[in-house]
Formats: structure tokens, sequence, C-alpha cells
């Protein structure tokens, strides 16, 4: 059911995927072609906002309850958008015939995600996503007290 919470939610999720999708083009060699990268990075904040952060909100006061649940809804983000990610550059890959099989591509969907994950773990990228998680919990849990 729609409610401010899950709206806020998805919101925050939305802006903190633009943020770090910008911040992750930094990271990749200078004439690499996103395509859609931000807008997919976008939607999946949305609907990880919407569907799991908007869904765990609680209206019990505290700081932890709204820590937790950031946390927990930019965790499903970064790996849904890792999933995505990986997925899309084995499509990319596959349409080249660069794999023998499909458990194969399966396989390397994998590869890549953890090769975009180890990438990733850069100084400003974790810290822009701790804050944005517990600043996306408060305003979370600020809307679900303050709209009910």
């Amino acid at each position: 059911m729609p409610n401010a919470a899950r709206l806020v939610a998805a919101l925050c999720l939305a802006v903190l995927a633009f943020v770090v999708s910008g911040q992750v083009k930094e990271l990749f060699p200078e004439g690499t072609y996103f395509g859609n990268f931000t807008l997919v990075n976008v939607a999946l904040g949305v609907i990880v906002g919407w569907l799991v952060m908007g869904r765990r909100t609680r209206t019990i006061p505290g700081i932890a309850p709204a820590i937790n649940n950031g946390i927990t809804g930019v965790a499903v983000l970064v790996f849904w958008g890792l999933f995505v990610q990986g997925i899309g550059a084995m499509v990319k890959l596959a349409m080249r015939n660069r794999y023998g099989g499909p458990f194969e591509a399966i396989t390397d969907t994998f590869r890549i995600m953890s090769e975009y994950g180890l990438m990733i773990l850069v100084p400003n990228i974790i810290a822009t996503l701790a804050i944005g998680a517990v600043l996306a919990g408060f305003a979370t849990q600020y809307a679900a007290r303050m709209w009910r």
C-alpha cells in the first residue's frame, strides 16, 4: 500500500543511486560507453526503496531502527546494481560469442559482479553509501512518523 515512507525511501535511494553512479563512472577508463547505466541504477533505487526500505519502516522511535533500515536498503541496492550491471556486461560479451555455453556465461556474470564490486571499494564511494544509508534511513523513519 502506498504511503509517505515508501515514497521518501524510493526518492532517497534514487538520489543516492544517481550520485554513486556518477562516482563509479569516474573509475572507468576514459571513453567507456555507459549507455543507460545511471538510469538503470536510479530505477533500481526507486524499486528497492519502495519495496525494501518502505516496507521495513517502523513507527518505533529510535536511531537504531532507522540506521538498520537505511543500511539494509543500500546493501540490497548495491547487490542488485552489481547483479543487473553484471548481467548487462555478460550479455554484451555473449553477443560477441565469447562463451562456449550458457553455464559459462552464467558463471561469468558472478565474476563480472565481483570485479565491479572490488572496483567500487574505494573510500569516497563507501563513504557516500554509508552517509546516504543513514540519511535515507532517518528520512524514511521521519516520513513514517509524520505522515501515517
